[in-house]
């Protein structure tokens, strides 16, 4: 069964740094389109950044110069930096596969809480 773990969000102040990681226990992501989403309360999770299996990568408008997807296949996980945080980015963060219309099962996430 697949299963997705997300983590390192926090709590951190406006304009600070953080880096999700994501890993999975049962299935490779070798070859995979990825991507971060993320869920504010009252709204339809979305997705933020994608990296194919090239490393070619692309990001929602709002994040565009401030978060960097990145991916180590090795280690098959898949990471978020994110910079210069608002507190519009306070959301729940998942990641999944971002291409076609097939998700697996998703993880808890991890929360990130931006302080104004």
């Amino acid at each position: 069964q697949v299963r997705l773990v997300e983590s390192g969000g926090g709590l951190v102040q406006a304009g600070g740094s953080l880096r999700l990681s994501c890993a999975s226990s049962g299935i490779s992501f070798i070859g995979k389109t990825m991507g971060w989403y993320r869920q504010a309360p009252g709204k339809q999770r979305e997705l933020v950044a994608s990296i194919t299996s090239g490393g070619s990568t692309n990001y929602t408008d709002s994040v565009k110069g401030r978060f960097t997807i990145s991916r180590d296949t090795a280690k098959n996980t898949v990471y978020l930096q994110m910079s210069s945080l608002k507190a519009e980015d306070t959301a729940v963060y998942f990641c999944n596969l971002a291409s076609g219309w097939y998700r697996w099962s998703w993880g808890q996430g991890t929360q990130v809480t931006v302080s104004s």
